[in-house]
């Protein structure tokens, strides 16, 4: 099994991973004043224990960070929330840090 594939889907405000050519899982934001709200991460049961959603929380992270540097993020998801909590080098993009 390859590394999941992260795609930006602006059109439905998600960040999506394919694994093996299926969606595998997904990372929905909100944009608001400032911010990108990441609200909700979901990874297809068929794939978890395999990664997609720690590649889902890197390339949305990066993908702020790489297209929306004039914003901050306000991670609502409590995997995001953890996730940037295990990786520091992420806390500089986070809302009040």
């Amino acid at each position: 099994m390859s590394e999941p594939t992260i795609t930006h889907n602006p059109e439905q405000s998600r960040y999506e991973a394919h694994l093996d050519g299926e969606l595998a899982g997904f990372v929905e934001y909100q944009l608001a004043d400032g911010l990108a709200v990441f609200t909700h991460t979901e990874v297809d049961p068929k794939f978890e224990g395999k990664g997609v959603g720690s590649a889902l929380a890197r390339g949305g992270l990066d993908g702020v960070r790489e297209t929306m540097s004039d914003r901050k993020v306000l991670p609502q998801c409590p995997f995001i929330k953890a996730w940037i909590g295990k990786h520091p080098d992420y806390q500089d993009l986070v809302y009040g840090q």
